[in-house]
């Protein structure tokens, strides 16, 4: 199905130069005054609706301008030739704008000839009222023609001159959601540690001793000193055996973080005042799976589906009144493209795009047998696509935040897979289905955000869906352990950042178990502490299951609070500032990141006696090192463990060998935080 939008022209005068001298209007002919008069005010009702203005100007080539194209998070809504040769605002009417979302202004014409250079040049765009200008921190340039303009290779800092084809890249400033604040507990905790800064530190630390505090105090979590909140008292609060955040796929807060939800396991959700931590209401017609999904501007709005997705509705209520409404019914539809279509769900967890708009969902018999996958348009009503799955059912499924994506969850060996809208295009992500979420990087991309136990036993990784890029970002199996640990990259309006929440270990604890922590998307990333958990693990319901709000200043998790309870969990929250995830600097925006120290490996001791040796390895930074017979394995490709002290910087090996002669051994070590790898040759004399 063709799902490209039809683009809209440009006001060509723009708000400033509407005035009919401006225009080249005027004259003593009545008529063509009239005419002239109602086809300016006909552009200035245009430009007052407009969302999105940009200021430009242009050099003309042979009498042609700049040819400026518009696109918002990756689809072209509108484009114009740029003629003026002083800047003017280039006004545009386009489909909403939300905070975070990329805004690319690309030139696409680019030309030097006959002593004349073509060039487009921005001054700034102004989005729902908000300018930024280009040079703002975070504008990048990404020079290159067609797609070459969005691959991310050639990107520069953002500057007025556009002087090559490429994209202009901005991302949208405040959407009209209100922004969180935080609760007047934790505002007051902050404001008397004026100079509070989030721990960056990778170190083995005990989880320092701290009862379970009564609910709504704010108290400093004692080792990152974080504001800590105990969310709910499932006994004191009248909530059955339970009262937890659902998913780390699921957004617990509504579009102003002034609202969370809870689940109970009678299966009953609850509302919950973020900033009181009281329990508001039972939520009506909610039961069980019903996938409830906050609106993404209108705090009192949320989705949800009926029980396991049966009738094949969408539905919406408004928790302030308890009023609901069918907002979309499927099941006609669905049921004409599969006859025995009883269900359409995300197998509860998957959500739809970050505004709302669209939807992927699983569709399935009455038996739960798996009949396809579809994509539905909230706005418009209308299923863009469809495919069978032959019977394979997904684990989940669900939108990517932009929308341009369905990615498809599986154990079979199709893996997990990101399909565009209407199922003619797909990338593979993984080749199987892990715990996983997909978020907005730096750039404004859709990435999917993983651990891979398989292949590179323990990876977390990240894939652009756009280009198919893979980066490593943490281990989670070191030095012969791992962990366990679930991903929310719910936080649309601060991206390049994910939340980390890990719980159990095997093998041996290291920095990054029972934590919460906000990863950074991208290579060799910052990691801040947030808190631990206290968890200690006795099944599903006892998982944190820790999920984040848009713009990264509330975290909701769950805690048996150390007691080893299946089921007496409660929500706990951490709040930091605005502002408090400091970045180390990010792709294109010209802030460099911190100089990292190359990997090195040096040979210490090694003995060799009979048929046993042994040898000791030092690392320049923490790092996990796997033995080798043969040279040129990469890391992922061993498994052959060598033993680390706690820091992972001292590495020691025993061998059995074969053969009493003289022989060269190797090892390979990946260094901790960068997932730098270096290989080094030991001589067994």
């Amino acid at each position: 199905m063709n799902t490209t939008r039809s683009l809209t022209r440009a006001v060509a005068c723009g708000t400033a130069a509407l005035a009919l001298a401006a225009c080249g209007g005027g004259g003593s002919d009545t008529a063509s005054t009239a005419a002239d008069m109602r086809a300016a005010s006909s552009a200035q009702a245009q430009a007052e609706a407009a969302n999105l203005v940009v200021r430009a100007r242009a050099s003309l080539l042979a009498n042609v301008g700049a040819l400026m194209q518009l696109r918002v998070n990756g689809v072209a809504v509108a484009d114009t030739e740029v003629r003026e040769t002083t800047y003017q605002n280039y006004s545009f009417s386009v489909p909403a704008i939300g905070s975070g979302d990329k805004v690319d202004v690309v030139f696409t014409n680019d030309l030097n000839a006959n002593g004349q250079d073509r060039n487009l040049y921005v001054e700034s765009i102004t989005v729902n009222g908000t300018t930024v200008a280009a040079t703002a921190e975070g504008v990048t340039l990404d020079r290159g023609i067609g797609d070459k303009a969005f691959d991310g290779l050639d990107v520069i800092p953002g500057q007025r001159s556009v002087l090559w084809n490429g994209a202009l890249r901005f991302a949208a400033p405040g959407g009209s959601a209100v922004a969180s604040a935080l609760s007047p507990g934790c505002k007051a905790f902050y404001d008397a540690r004026p100079a509070f800064a989030l721990s960056t530190t990778r170190t083995l630390d005990t989880a320092a001793a701290l009862a379970n505090p009564a609910k709504g105090t704010a108290l400093a979590e004692p080792n990152y000193q974080t504001c800590l909140t105990r969310a709910t008292n499932h006994t004191a609060d009248g909530v059955s055996t339970f009262a937890r955040n659902d998913y780390s796929r699921r957004q617990p807060f509504n579009a102003d973080s002034t609202r969370h939800l809870v689940y109970a396991l009678d299966g009953h959700w609850h509302l919950y005042d973020a900033h009181t931590h009281a329990r508001l209401k039972v939520l009506p017609f909610l039961a069980a799976d019903a996938e409830p999904q906050w609106h993404a501007t209108n705090p009192d709005l949320l989705y949800y589906l009926p029980t396991n997705g049966v009738g094949m509705q969408i539905h919406e209520l408004n928790t302030a009144t308890g009023t609901t409404r069918v907002l979309g019914d499927l099941a006609a539809r669905l049921k004409a493209r599969w006859p025995g279509a009883n269900a359409a769900w995300t197998r509860s967890e998957g959500s739809p795009s970050k505004d709302g708009r669209y939807w992927c969902l699983m569709v399935e018999d009455a038996a739960w047998n798996s009949l396809g996958v579809v994509t539905w348009d909230r706005d418009t009503n209308t299923i863009l696509g469809t495919k069978n799955t032959n019977g394979v059912r997904p684990d989940h499924v669900s939108m990517s935040p932009s929308g341009n994506y369905c990615v498809v969850s599986g154990d079979d060996a199709s893996g997990t897979v990101a399909y565009s809208r209407d199922f003619s295009q797909s990338k593979k992500l993984l080749h199987k289905s892990e715990h996983s979420d997909l978020a907005i990087d730096a750039n404004g991309d859709d990435v999917y955000v993983s651990v891979d136990y398989q292949a590179n036993v323990g990876d977390i990784f990240m894939v652009n869906l756009r280009t198919g890029v893979r980066t490593f970002l943490l281990p989670s199996y070191l030095n012969g352990s791992a962990t366990a640990l679930h991903l929310s990259g719910k936080a649309f309006s601060k991206p390049g950042w994910v939340l980390l929440s890990t719980y159990g270990e095997y093998g041996g604890r290291q920095w990054f178990h029972r934590k919460l922590m906000a990863l950074e998307l991208k290579d060799n990333p910052q990691v801040h502490n947030l808190a631990f958990t206290r968890v200690v693990s006795n099944g599903y319901w006892s998982e944190p299951h820790a999920a984040v709000n848009r713009d990264f200043t509330k975290v909701l998790f769950n805690s048996n609070w150390g007691t080893g309870s299946a089921t007496d969990v409660d929500a706990y929250m951490v709040q930091i500032p605005v502002g408090a995830l400091k970045s180390t600097g990010l792709p294109g925006t010209g802030t460099p990141p911190a100089t990292q120290t190359p990997l090195a490996v040096t040979v210490g001791t090694v003995t060799h006696a009979g048929y046993n040796a042994s040898y000791v390895l030092a690392t320049n930074q923490a790092a996990a090192c796997r033995a080798s017979w043969t040279t040129g394995n990469s890391y992922g490709a061993l498994y052959d463990d060598i033993a680390a002290t706690a820091n992972g910087l001292s590495h020691s090996k025993s061998l059995s060998l074969g053969t009493t002669a003289a022989q060269t051994v190797y090892a390979v070590c990946k260094a901790t935080a960068s997932g730098a790898e270096k290989e080094v040759a030991i001589v067994l004399p």
